[in-house]
């Protein structure tokens, strides 16, 4: 009897070491088992494998966001940040080693800033970002508020180590300390990524958020780890979001959502005018001292019209006279901001398969036929000009372009016959 009962407790044991296995794999290993990727291909006609199309998938996911931003802008009169003070701060502590995000949540971290900080600039040319890292209980200002992503992201790239606690009210403090000085027409924020679950902080860090919210700091918090309950209490002080990201593709999504420039707040919303100079281009082959590196430069870089001194990249503020130096390119790619393009509606395939109507065969943007083995396809229309666009063209559209080609023809059009 006993040595029946002691083989039973063996049976117990492995089938809890089996149970154990499961719950502990990691979370790269659980998306293998979970989505089942290899059920995701077919086999085509020549007896090949090929993953199967999920371009409709993402474009209906892209059209419910797209609709959820355009319900949410007509419902209120909403005032868009276009001069952005944006501090990132990563947290590169021991946490950020972290192999649940493959290779380490600190690799996965610094590749998709470096996409956002791309995006960044593309979307807010007018903005400035600068990088903080926390490590050892200390911020460190990795740069300095800038215009440039190619300083920021070789910056990133050469300090990848990871080390020590985090302190997220060094971080504030030292946040504070910059943007503090901005002027009132620029929009302060913060986005913090982090991936401990404590915070190891010299004081009281409730009245340094107090401090951040009185300065008009707009901080947001992106974890990777469970949701902290100081992260959440300095996102709802603040004004800012709290997300936590569930694997590496929502992590990329959560991060490229702060791109666009958020909605300003009333009360800090200040109508200003902003005094800008538009420098010319210096000339080819002059030598002259660089004002942003103390470097003497050949040729390549811009003039200040106020002070005459050489600077390098456009947009930034004169280090000898202070004045906001821009090209006019970056004030025009601004404008979609404030009057953003109207989302096209989608086609009803009953219509398509009406025999009185003859729709379009081919999109007006890329001229790809719209009748793929003499079927309709998916399919959407401007609500203006009523041309037909496929669903590769509304995304770029939308994300890139930001004028339908369709009204744009139209009104040149007008001009020309007038």
């Amino acid at each position: 009897v006993e040595e029946r009962r002691l083989n039973g407790e063996d049976r117990e044991d492995d089938e809890d070491d089996d149970v154990g296995n499961e719950k502990g794999m990691e979370a790269w290993e659980r998306a293998y088992a979970d989505e089942r990727s290899w059920e995701s291909l077919q086999e085509d006609e020549s007896g090949l494998l090929r993953p199967i199309d999920n371009s409709s998938l993402h474009h209906a996911q892209y059209r419910r966001r797209l609709r959820a931003l355009s319900a949410a802008s007509s419902t209120a009169r909403i005032q868009k940040g276009l001069i952005r003070y944006l501090y990132i701060v990563i947290d590169f502590s021991r946490a950020a080693k972290e192999m649940d995000f493959r290779p380490s949540r600190g690799v996965v971290v610094a590749k998709h800033i470096e996409a956002f900080i791309r995006e960044f600039f593309d979307q807010n040319p007018l903005s400035h970002i600068g990088l903080i890292t926390l490590k050892d209980g200390i911020a460190h200002c990795l740069t300095d508020l800038g215009g440039s992503p190619d300083s920021h992201i070789k910056a990133l790239m050469g300090k990848l180590e990871f080390s020590g606690d985090s302190s997220l009210q060094n971080a504030l403090d030292l946040v504070h300390g910059y943007l503090n000085q901005i002027p009132s027409y620029g929009h302060r924020e913060v986005l913090i990524l982090y991936s401990a679950l404590s915070t190891c902080d010299p004081g009281d860090i409730m009245d340094t958020i107090q401090k951040c919210k009185k300065s008009k700091i707009r901080c947001s918090v992106l974890g990777l780890s469970a949701e902290m309950y100081i992260c959440k209490h300095l996102c709802q002080q603040t004004g800012g979001s709290y997300t936590v990201a569930l694997d590496e593709s929502h992590f990329k999504e959560l991060v490229l959502e702060h791109a666009p420039p958020p909605p300003a707040i009333a009360e800090f919303a200040v109508s200003n005018l902003i005094k800008m100079g538009f420098p010319q281009r210096a000339a080819e082959g002059v030598i002259s001292i660089c004002a942003c590196h103390k470097e003497a430069k050949v040729g390549v870089g811009y003039t200040c019209p106020r002070c005459k001194a050489r600077i390098c990249e456009l947009p930034t503020e004169c280090q000898i006279c202070g004045l906001t130096l821009v090209s006019s390119p970056h004030l025009a790619r601004s404008y979609h901001h404030l009057f953003p393009i109207t989302t096209f509606n989608e086609v009803d395939f009953t219509i398509l398969n009406n025999p009185h109507n003859k729709p379009s065969e081919t999109c007006f943007g890329c001229q790809q036929t719209l009748l793929p083995g003499k079927k309709p396809s998916l399919r959407v229309t401007c609500p203006k000009c009523n041309q037909h666009f496929c669903l590769d063209c509304d995304i770029y559209i939308h994300e890139s372009l930001h004028n339908c080609p369709g009204c744009e023809s139209q009104h040149s059009k007008a001009v020309i016959e007038e």
